[in-house]
């Protein structure tokens, strides 16, 4: 009965997504009714998500069927949970916005519950093989949203450019896993570390080639320096919405399975990673930083940040190996960076949704005028992504740099101390415009309507961020969860992978 639990939330979502695809076929049916119908099914595989949540357990159930390639566990539930509830978000804050552009059609909603069940498979993967079809699953629906209007050309240039790269860059994964499999006569996870411990550095070289190849399409999707090049144009180029889904909910799935594969199989290959992990640290920082500060257009703005955020991640992925508790401020920074994307990407798809204009910096001008609420949680979002106390990004950044300096990369952490210093210059600028320049004549007549789904879910994740900065100090008299019951959740999910 307990496999059949756990094996429930992403047989519901792929239900889900099998549902919304036949209900695609008629034209009866509206967007309103295929955002209901997703809702309900995200819902229902959320409550047995959460179901075993707080437990520590791993199984790999019917393993008659399918021979230990899926693995359930603590950790592969709390990021099923978050990655569920990140893709709940999107659809919420997104509702206005896919009701207001016609191309979007109901498919859309089947495409990225498909996405969202490769994702789930990708947290769940305990070998190379099936991690790579997960990867692509989840892969190909991306490229398919982000490439949806047709009509657009610089959506087609996108998809086009993103398909060719991720395509190139999946060959380089399987190359690695041949080499690996050569070298090992295994892609079992498990088995790789009982081979990587039983046999000494020079005897390790294909696995290391392998490895190296790998990791290619790990900082190719997270867009980690070389790979960042394509995150402008193809956020750029993708419906906003899909920009907000890409970089939080799919980044999140990404790390899932190679921060699973790092703790579990390849610690002792730290001393070959540190060097050339140093180096990308460094310029996916600098690069990141000086793309947003020289962008003129928000979405713009936001991916070159996401590439500075990747920085982050990447300096507490360096500190695992001396550090485990770095590998919690990573799952830590992902929550908070979740919550965080998709409430600044969501906010600005709800403007555009009602201004159709609302791109650029000067198109922000006067926004705290016309619609303070929403500009005082676009400025939630921006405090946090900047790391500004009493938010949620700020704890997750202290906890970041912390563990690097406890792991002994003190010069790293200063850097990225750095980075986020010259950050609030970007963030602030747009904050800066909301409040301190009058608003554009033509867009005084543009009216909006706050009395909608989206607007209640951005209220939400802004009280969310608030909660997460200051919710376990000036809170504490108040019956709700600790934020530190969050960071307990996440000892537990990472201490299930050592069961």
């Amino acid at each position: 009965m307990m496999e059949v639990m756990n094996i429930l939330p992403v047989l519901i979502v792929l239900t889900g997504a099998l549902v919304s695809m036949f209900l695609s076929m008629y034209d009866k049916f509206s967007m309103k009714y295929h955002i209901g119908v997703s809702v309900l099914f995200l819902v229902l595989a959320l409550a047995f998500a959460v179901y075993p949540a707080g437990e520590i357990y791993a199984i790999q159930p019917f393993s008659d069927y399918f021979n230990d390639l899926l693995i359930f566990d603590t950790y592969s539930n709390f990021f099923t949970i978050a990655l569920i509830v990140g893709a709940l978000l999107v659809i919420l804050i997104g509702e206005h916005y896919l009701q207001a552009h016609s191309f979007f059609k109901g498919e859309f909603l089947s495409i990225l519950m498909f996405s969202l069940f490769g994702m789930i498979l990708l947290a769940n993967a305990n070998e190379l093989i099936t991690a790579y079809i997960a990867l692509e699953i989840a892969s190909f629906a991306v490229y398919v949203m982000v490439g949806f209007n047709t009509q657009n050309p610089i959506r087609v240039e996108a998809v086009f450019k993103y398909l060719v790269l991720g395509s190139f860059i999946g060959a380089f994964y399987l190359l690695g896993v041949v080499l690996i499999f050569g070298a090992t006569g295994t892609t079992q996870l498990t088995e790789l570390t009982q081979y990587i411990l039983s046999h000494s550095n020079g005897e390790l070289t294909l696995v290391y080639i392998g490895l190296t190849l790998i990791i290619f399409t790990f900082f190719f999707k997270i867009a980690a320096f070389p790979f960042q090049s394509w995150v402008l144009d193809v956020y750029r180029g993708a419906p906003i919405l899909v920009t907000a889904y890409m970089a939080s909910v799919f980044k999140i799935a990404i790390f899932s399975f190679f921060l699973r594969a790092f703790l579990q199989s390849f610690p002792t290959l730290q001393d070959f990673w540190d060097p050339i992990l140093t180096v990308l640290i460094v310029f996916t920082l600098t690069l990141g930083t000086w793309l947003a500060i020289t962008q003129k257009i928000v979405k713009r703005m936001l991916a070159a940040s996401s590439i500075v955020h990747t920085g982050y991640l990447l300096l507490a992925f360096i500190a695992v190996g001396e550090n485990i508790e770095s590998a919690y401020s990573i799952i830590f920074y992902l929550i908070a960076y979740l919550l965080t994307a998709i409430g600044s990407f969501g906010l600005v798809s709800h403007i555009i949704a009602q201004t159709k204009v609302r791109v650029t910096y000067d198109d922000f001008k006067g926004l705290a005028q016309e619609r303070p609420f929403l500009a005082a949680m676009m400025t939630i979002f921006m405090f946090s992504l900047a790391g500004i106390p009493s938010t949620i990004g700020f704890i997750a950044k202290l906890y970041v740099f912390t563990e690097a300096i406890n792991a002994g990369y003190i010069y790293l952490a200063i850097y990225a101390i750095l980075a986020t210093c010259v950050s609030v210059y970007y963030y602030f600028k747009l904050i800066a415009m909301m409040y301190f320049y009058p608003s554009n004549k033509e867009l005084e007549e543009e009216t909006f309507d706050d009395s909608r789904i989206s607007t209640y879910a951005i209220a939400l994740i802004a009280i969310l961020i608030i909660w997460g900065g200051v919710g376990s100090a000036l809170l504490f008299f108040m019956p709700i969860p600790s934020i530190d019951g969050i960071f307990e959740l996440v000892q537990i999910s990472v201490k299930s992978l050592f069961l």
